[in-house]
């Protein structure tokens, strides 16, 4: 039950609510064209790691918030796999101060989803016969105030 505050509004009704509805798998292809004679490769394989993040307003206090990642790994120009994943989530966000909002969306959204992509990503590679990929922790701080100092840069709105 709302507490009632000395004004008579319901205090709980103003408090910040940040709530994770619904996670879930948006779009995977993993993709091996040269196996199995790349099992034989021992080089060092290269590893090319793509982020990005996209978010869309649903509704009054909704969020759909998705991680975009792609991994593509090669030795010596031939491609042992490539995985492109699109994971999301439905993010409530309410009574939260509206300057805090692409923080929360840029920054929390994301830690929240990275572990999935990592697990489906790890699982992927190890279901496709090679050692498996742990994708290294990321700084979504760091990445989203980056994005906001490049866009400031360049002369664009930095707010989401």
């Amino acid at each position: 039950m709302a507490e009632v505050g000395e004004n008579g509004g319901q205090q709980a009704a103003e408090q910040p609510v940040f709530h994770v509805e619904k996670l879930y798998l948006k779009d995977f292809s993993y993709e091996s064209p040269n196996s199995p004679a790349i099992f034989k490769e021992s080089e060092e394989p290269k590893v090319e790691f793509n982020l990005d993040t996209s978010a869309n307003k649903m509704g009054e206090t909704g969020y759909e918030v998705t991680l975009h990642v792609t991994t593509k790994v090669t030795v010596k120009d031939k491609l042992l796999f490539l995985i492109e994943v699109s994971y999301a989530g439905l993010f409530v966000v309410r009574n939260v101060p509206e300057p805090q909002v692409p923080m929360l969306i840029g920054i929390e959204c994301p830690n929240i989803l990275f572990p999935y992509v990592r697990q489906l990503v790890s699982h992927a590679v190890t279901e496709g016969g090679f050692k498996p990929l742990v994708l290294d922790p990321i700084n979504f701080a760091a990445v989203y105030h980056q994005a906001q100092a490049r866009k400031q840069a360049e002369g664009q709105p930095t707010v989401n």
